[in-house]
């Protein structure tokens, strides 16, 4: 099981560093006028999104396999399940975000910075949830 929860933790560093990243790039993409820039920042995002994908989906895989395996009990492992839950969609909803830029749809830059703080939050509450099990 130690090699599942390394592999694990492995896949949710790369899924994070794509949710981090991903809306960085939304937010210079929607101040860029130049069609090479926007041509450039439109490939940058499909990349990322689909390098990012897998991560999650291993994330989720491992994470539920440790669960099941560890028999994790508790209101912290069903907040925490709850959490990832909202950071699936979370990913989902950036994808959407990466078709949208790709066809020209911008937002504001404020809007793309605000929305990139939505994973740092849930990852704060996670690590504490999975670290000192409050409930």
């Amino acid at each position: 099981m130690l090699w599942i929860k390394a592999f694990h933790i492995v896949f949710v560093i790369t899924w994070f560093a794509g949710l981090f990243y991903l809306p960085r790039l939304f937010v210079y993409h929607s101040t860029t006028e130049d069609p090479a820039g926007l041509a450039r920042f439109v490939v940058m995002e499909r990349r990322l999104y689909r390098f990012t994908t897998p991560s999650a989906i291993l994330a989720v895989s491992l994470g539920l396999w440790l669960w099941w395996g560890f028999g994790f009990r508790g209101l912290w492992i069903d907040i925490k399940a709850g959490l990832v839950a909202l950071l699936i969609a979370y990913h989902i909803y950036l994808g959407y975000l990466c078709r949208e830029l790709a066809r020209g749809q911008k937002r504001s830059a404020t809007f793309y910075r605000v929305i990139n703080e939505i994973p740092v939050l849930i990852l704060i509450a996670i690590v504490i949830l999975v670290v000192v099990k409050p409930f």
